[in-house]
């Protein structure tokens, strides 16, 4: 079957693919008036109800993760020949495998992500954000949750739990913000070249620690992989690297918005003070930071064969949009839906992780480390509120929903 694509209304029901400061009435109109409607600015099936999206989700068989990962926009050969000639043939860790080798690598990186290694990590990761609690003090107010707190803290605790140094903080978050810009945003060709560059260089690094691990081997997750391997489980050097290559982005951006989501959608709505005054309603409060504001706000997904959604049929080789974040304000699923209720019932209902084979292998240790970064502010800062008329924006992206800054004061 071929590809026709209807036309869009004229204004494309408010809706705008790279702009997620306010997306909320745009994403309201699409459940409503347009649930399944074909954009032919990027190119995608956009797909915005709850049950539709989680479906999708749920049939990896006929909309696949192959396409997780490409540049939404093409690569311009300048930059396709930076990436040919630093052999840089990195592929996704899981996101967009599909199985087989999904289910394999995936059954092998889970015995990595043990119990014991966030037992482990716990009281590490407290002493981590008391002390950078203690550097935005110092340094005086107003100040930023995102760049003094959140900015560092999933990243020194990632880095902890695959065996990189510290040091190189700024390093891997500029290649992780490289990636970032060439694969979710709407680059043009002269400025993917940097981009492309900094890949190369992080996937270089990745190959590295494969290498160091065999030589050298510590207590990580990469010298994990490694034994595994030898073993007898079924990985290779490229899929660890892979694997690698994929955990040191995801395990520390998604976090670093999550936290200062929270942080920012608790002070926000007034309920900072209930939490710090009842810790155990902190749980409850990140899954509802991540339904109304979470860090991935849209997943992509490719037809493999003829399809239908919601009575639409979507041809084989179709690209589909899954709109995770206007799904989480399904009025179908969650009641009086743009309402933050840190109470809310089924908050744990969200799609933010994604659903069925695909859901985010690191859910817990994202969620572990925002609820110690909020125990902890909250203790310490409990007079902590956002700095009066602050205007928070949020970074162009097709996905990745981050505040460029959450700023406050505590005194």
């Amino acid at each position: 079957m071929s590809i026709t694509a209807p036309i869009a209304a004229p204004d494309y029901h408010g809706f705008e693919p790279f702009k997620l400061t306010d997306p909320f009435a745009s994403w309201k109109a699409l459940r409503e008036q347009a649930p399944v409607f074909y954009d032919d600015r990027i190119g995608y099936w956009v797909v915005s109800r709850y049950d539709d999206v989680k479906g999708v989700f749920d049939n990896w068989e006929t909309f696949s993760s192959a396409n997780a990962q490409q540049p939404v926009r093409p690569l311009g050969e300048a930059a396709k020949k930076v990436l040919a000639e630093g052999d840089f043939t990195a592929y996704s860790g899981l996101s967009a495998r599909i199985p087989p080798d999904h289910t394999r690598i995936r059954a092998i990186a889970t015995k990595a992500f043990t119990p014991r290694r966030y037992k482990v990590l716990e009281p590490f990761i407290r002493e981590n954000v008391n002390a950078l609690i203690d550097r935005m003090i110092a340094k005086g107010e107003p100040e930023d949750i995102l760049t003094d707190i959140a900015w560092d803290l999933p990243t020194i605790t990632i880095f902890t739990l695959i065996g990189v140094p510290v040091d190189m903080i700024e390093t891997v978050k500029a290649w992780a913000s490289s990636r970032t810009a060439i694969t979710w945003s709407d680059l043009t060709d002269d400025e993917q070249v940097p981009h492309a560059e900094n890949l190369v260089a992080y996937w270089r690094f990745c190959r590295q620690l494969v290498a160091d691990a065999k030589t050298t081997p510590g207590d990580n997750l990469v010298s994990d992989l490694v034994r595994f391997q030898a073993e007898g489980d079924e990985i290779t050097d490229h899929e660890i690297a892979s694997f690698l290559y994929s955990l040191l982005f995801a395990g520390h951006e998604t976090t670093t918005t999550l936290i200062s989501n929270t942080v920012r959608e608790l002070l926000a709505n007034d309920e900072f003070a209930h939490v710090a005054e009842d810790p155990e309603l902190i749980p409850g409060a990140i899954d509802e930071v991540l339904r109304v504001s979470g860090s991935i706000v849209a997943w992509r997904r490719h037809a493999e064969r003829d399809g239908e959604i919601a009575g639409v049929p979507i041809p084989a080789g179709s690209k589909v949009l899954l709109l995770m974040g206007a799904a989480n304000r399904d009025p179908a699923v969650f009641p009086d839906p743009d309402t933050f209720d840190i109470t809310r019932s089924n908050a744990r209902a969200h799609l933010s992780f994604g659903y069925g084979i695909h859901y985010c292998i690191g859910n817990m240790l994202g969620k572990l480390q925002t609820k110690i970064a909020v125990e902890e502010i909250a203790r310490r800062l409990p007079n902590l509120r956002l700095v009066p008329d602050a205007q928070i924006t949020f970074g162009d992206n097709l996905s990745f929903r981050v505040p460029d800054s959450v700023p406050v004061l505590w005194s």
